[in-house]
């Protein structure tokens, strides 16, 4: 039995019947998934038989009978004629790939490093992965800024007073306003007792904490 170089990575692109028939594939980089495409080969019985179908709806009769046998020749020998074929097409395409030794993919030239006989995966470029990992560096120290200022914005926030984050007239998001963005809406702010600052319902006369009178 040959040796399957491509168990996987292929497309089958051919054509089983009509006047068109014949075998195509199209391999694949397991690495980047750029692909080269083989040569068409034409499937000589199907192809014949499709022009006896046409021929016969033109002129019917006995060549109406003859593309039915073709037709049945072809089917039954489709499968010898596709290995063939795919055998065929990987010699072809064997040219353009190279197997990486190490995690034993298909790979193109461009990302196969032959003195090692390892693909980029496994042989990565010192170069790319230095501005690869300097990028990601200087990323994560961006955040880090990003990160200390908001916590330092943060802190400068009060986290006493209870804000009404949706409006109860339309149900829009209010972000914390005293005014409802989409329909102008006055929402509710929770006033504080003078006397112990515990937050209250608007409208509340006496502080529900400590029985103080609320003001306003």
């Amino acid at each position: 039995m040959s040796e399957n170089w491509f168990a996987d990575n292929y497309s089958d692109l051919s054509v089983q019947g009509g006047v068109n028939a014949g075998f195509q594939f199209e391999f694949r980089c397991e690495r980047c998934q750029d692909a080269y495409r083989t040569r068409f080969q034409g499937y000589t019985a199907a192809r014949a038989a499709g022009w006896l179908g046409q021929a016969s709806g033109l002129i019917g009769g006995i060549l109406g009978q003859g593309s039915d046998a073709v037709n049945q020749l072809a089917d039954s020998g489709w499968r010898k004629a596709w290995d063939a074929a795919f055998q065929n097409a990987v010699a072809e395409a064997k040219v353009n790939f190279h197997r990486c030794s190490r995690c034993f993919q298909m790979v193109c030239a461009k990302c196969f490093h032959t003195p090692s006989g390892l693909c980029h995966n496994c042989a990565p470029d010192a170069e790319v992965e230095l501005e690869a990992a300097r990028a990601m560096g200087k990323a994560m120290g961006a955040a880090e800024v990003g990160q200390a200022a908001g916590y330092e914005a943060g802190r400068t926030l009060s986290a006493d007073k209870p804000r009404q984050l949706v409006c109860p007239s339309c149900g829009a998001e209010t972000h914390g306003a005293k005014f409802c963005p989409e329909c102008g809406e006055k929402l509710a702010v929770q006033a504080e007792c003078p006397a112990c600052g515990h937050p209250s319902p608007p409208g509340t006369k006496f502080c529900p904490e400590c029985g103080a009178k609320m003001t306003g």
